[in-house]
């Protein structure tokens, strides 16, 4: 078990994501909950409609953007603008991500950023808009950093406590990497309305535990800060990352 904390929030908008993210169905468009956890213990912070929003244009799509962080040792290790979109049958998908690594709290680099359709990177389903038992989707196939990532519905309609409370409807999903068979299997528990709620692992040379502790809103300065670091952290990555410059700027929207 690593003693990491995972600081994850988005600071864009897609329609019905937190729903969908929970194993729900397709919804009327409303703002995603920002959230925010922290791991080994996470938690996760919502916000209501009345705030700004980004979004990214990629391959004339436009996406959600959320910002995740992990820390070790209270420092920072990686932080990561990861880029979703929703098709009209309600499933979410991944579209790419731009994480930058750390060490002893400085800067590395960013050598694993990949966008959908770049240098042959597919992103694939992030969670299926109706997910049942047995149902298998990969997630993503990115040849340049051998990322390949394949998720099976191992179970639905799951109650499931953790330190936040108790959760019904839970889906529980498997996942594997058959690039990488040493690395066994990620279980990720998604309740209805919250999104993850607990990760858990099943074989594997390198496990990672993760609970939900608390569910917090964030207040309006909270997120002013939020945006900030995502805009900041959205201009150094085209610096950066060529791959991350197919991209278009991230853009607010307020509706």
């Amino acid at each position: 078990m690593f003693a990491r904390s995972r600081l994850l929030m988005f600071a864009g908008a897609l329609g019905a994501v937190s729903a969908l993210l929970a194993g729900g169905g397709p919804a009327a468009a409303a703002p995603a909950a920002p959230q925010s956890a922290q791991a080994g213990q996470m938690a996760q912070a919502g916000h209501g409609p009345g705030y700004g929003r980004f979004t990214h244009p990629v391959g004339g799509v436009r996406v959600v953007v959320a910002w995740d962080r992990d820390f070790l040792g209270g420092k920072l290790q990686e932080q990561e603008l990861a880029l979703f979109a929703q098709d009209d049958q309600g499933n979410v998908w991944n579209f790419g991500e731009y994480p930058e690594e750390y060490e002893n709290g400085k800067f590395t680099g960013a050598p694993s950023t990949w966008i959908r359709g770049v240098a042959g990177a597919y992103g694939g389903i992030h969670m299926l808009s109706h997910p049942r038992p047995g149902m298998r989707y990969r997630e993503g196939l990115i040849p340049a950093i051998q990322f390949d990532d394949v998720s099976v519905i191992a179970r639905t309609g799951q109650v499931n406590c953790v330190p936040a409370g108790c959760y019904h409807q839970v889906l529980v999903v498997d996942e594997t990497s058959p690039n990488d068979p040493t690395s066994g299997h990620q279980i990720k528990y998604y309740a209805r309305g919250t999104g993850l709620i607990r990760v858990g692992a099943r074989g594997g040379d390198s496990q990672e535990f993760l609970t939900l502790s608390a569910v917090r809103q964030l207040s309006p300065a909270e997120m002013a800060k939020v945006r900030a670091e995502v805009l900041a952290m959205d201009k150094r990555a085209y610096k950066i990352s060529k791959v991350y410059r197919t991209t278009g700027p991230a853009q607010r929207r307020t509706c």
